[in-house]
């Protein structure tokens, strides 16, 4: 009982090491553009295994079910801007401009796809962006804890620092009193 206990544990381990992989992998794979997370038809097409143009094709086959705010195309300066971040094809870059995909039109494309694998990949990537949208919601109200603190405290260190000086420049005045050259009547030492 104890092998099998251990072997289920290395595997669970490995198991949770793939996923945060896979996880880590789709979310360098999600741009923001217009203010929307998203991801870009070739990356999408890669993980389905399926090439770009089909991608699309099934799309556009589908369009009732992507509208504006699912999905959008790249203007050129968007795409000029995202180059660095790409790697593009071989022929000196793609002759059309990509699409971007919202976390919406993502679920949407494992119904139009319809296989195994366009399933295993959305859930996948359903879970990535939920875990950065749970990242941003905790990253503000860690923030906003922070503010909090900074206001609360600003004031304090404010009137700490205030007496600090206060109490440096008295000592100071008083030893550049001790320090002054005196003057008037002075006793000679024996």
């Amino acid at each position: 009982m104890k092998v099998f206990k251990k072997k289920f544990e290395v595997a669970n381990c490995d198991l949770k090491k793939n996923r945060l992989m896979q996880l880590s992998a789709i979310q360098n794979k999600i741009y923001e553009i217009r203010s929307q997370k998203v991801m870009l038809d070739f990356d999408l097409a890669k993980m389905y295994e399926v090439e770009t143009k089909v991608l699309n094709q099934a799309v556009k086959r589908n369009a009732n079910r992507f509208p504006g705010d699912f999905m959008f195309s790249l203007t050129q300066k968007e795409f000029q801007g995202l180059r660095s971040q790409i790697v593009t094809s071989r022929r000196g870059g793609s002759r059309y401009l990509p699409s971007a995909f919202t976390e919406q039109s993502v679920a949407m494309l494992s119904s139009v796809l319809n296989s195994e694998k366009a399933i295993e990949v959305n859930i996948i990537i359903i879970r990535t962006f939920v875990l950065i949208r749970q990242f941003a919601l905790n990253y503000k109200d860690l923030q906003q804890k922070i503010m909090k603190l900074k206001k609360k405290y600003n004031a304090n260190f404010k009137e700490i620092f205030q007496v600090l000086n206060l109490l440096l420049t008295d000592k100071q005045q008083q030893e550049d009193f001790a320090k002054r050259e005196r003057i008037g009547f002075k006793k000679e030492s024996k």
